[in-house]
C-alpha cells in the first residue's frame, strides 16, 4: 500500500489495484454487483437447477405416493364392500378414492400420461404389497421383493432419466 495525495492536499493510503473488479459506469466506486466473475454465476445457476431438480422429483415422488395410498384404497375398499360383504357404503367409498387417483395423477409435472401410468404401475406393484403387509398381514416372499424392487428401478428410469428437450 501506498500513500497519494488528492486534489485537496490531504494524504490518503492508496488501495492496491484489483483486477477483479469492475467500475460502476455511474461512478468511480467500485460496484458489488460487479465484483463476481463470471464462473461464480455459472455455479450459482447450476446450484439453483439442481435445486429446482430435487423439489420437482420430490414432489413428483410425493404425488405417487399419494396417489398409491388413493388406488389402493380404492380397490381395497370396493374388496372390502363385495368379497368381504360390508356393504354399498365401502363400495362408494372406493369408487371415490378411485376417482381421487386419477385426480392427483394429473398433477404429475410430466405431461406425458403414458409415461405417468406407466411409471405409476411400479409403484403400484410396491404399494399394493407394502398395503397388503399392513392392513391385511400378507408376508412377502423374496421373489415379491425382487420384483417390487426392479418395478421401482423402472419407475425411476422412465420418469426421471435425463432426456433431451
Amino acid at each position: 500500500m501506498g500513500v497519494e495525495v488528492g486534489g485537496d492536499g490531504r494524504r490518503r493510503v492508496a488501495e492496491p489495484v484489483r483486477h477483479d473488479i469492475h467500475l460502476d459506469s455511474s461512478s468511480s466506486r467500485t460496484s458489488a454487483r460487479n465484483r463476481d466473475p463470471p464462473r461464480r454465476h455459472a455455479v450459482a445457476a447450476a446450484r439453483s437447477s439442481a435445486y429446482r431438480l430435487l423439489v420437482t422429483v420430490t414432489r413428483s415422488v410425493a404425488l405417487f405416493l399419494l396417489a398409491a395410498v388413493a388406488e389402493i384404497a380404492g380397490a381395497w375398499l370396493v374388496w372390502q364392500g363385495v368379497r368381504e360383504h360390508r356393504g354399498w357404503a365401502w363400495i362408494g367409498a372406493g369408487v371415490v378414492a378411485l376417482g381421487l387417483y386419477g385426480f392427483v395423477a394429473t398433477l404429475q409435472p410430466d405431461a406425458h400420461f403414458g409415461r405417468i401410468l406407466a411409471a405409476y404401475g411400479g409403484v403400484f406393484v410396491a404399494g399394493s404389497l407394502a398395503w397388503g403387509m399392513a392392513l391385511d398381514g400378507f408376508r412377502p416372499d423374496r421373489y415379491d421383493v425382487a420384483g417390487a424392487l426392479i418395478c421401482l428401478a423402472g419407475v425411476t428410469v422412465i420418469m426421471y432419466a435425463p432426456r433431451s428437450t
